[in-house]
């Protein structure tokens, strides 16, 4: 694999998630990785996932230093906990700051080719 992410844009482009799958030890991983971080092995493959999630934790940024950013405030940026057993991290969007919610069950967007999240 060698740490070759475009898999995982390509996917995003095409509105579809994708997870990494190590094929030594079969654990998920999430954002990718060049190597497993639980036993080294360097045999990654990319898999459909469902694209549902729950927030695990999340931020209301009320003021951004980030260029592309700045205006956009107040914005909700998340973690996300994936049934496949891996977390997400991402805006969450189509939802006021004040109704986002540790445990609120999110389905994955495309916007500008990046994964985000929207109320379920």
């Amino acid at each position: 694999m060698s740490g070759d992410t475009s898999a995982y844009w390509a996917a995003c482009v095409r509105g579809e998630l994708v997870i990494q799958r190590c094929t030594a030890c079969d654990r998920r991983i999430h954002l990718p990785e060049p190597a497993c971080p639980w036993c080294g092995g360097d045999s990654l493959v990319f898999e459909p996932a469902s694209g549902d999630g729950v927030v695990h934790t999340y931020t209301v940024v009320h003021r951004s230093f980030a260029p592309g950013y700045q205006g956009r405030e107040p914005y909700v940026m998340a973690w996300v906990d994936l049934p496949e057993g891996v977390r997400a991290f991402g805006h969450v969007v189509e939802c006021p700051p004040e109704r986002v919610r540790v445990g609120l069950p999110v389905r994955v967007t495309f916007l500008d080719d990046l994964p985000h999240w929207r109320p379920a």
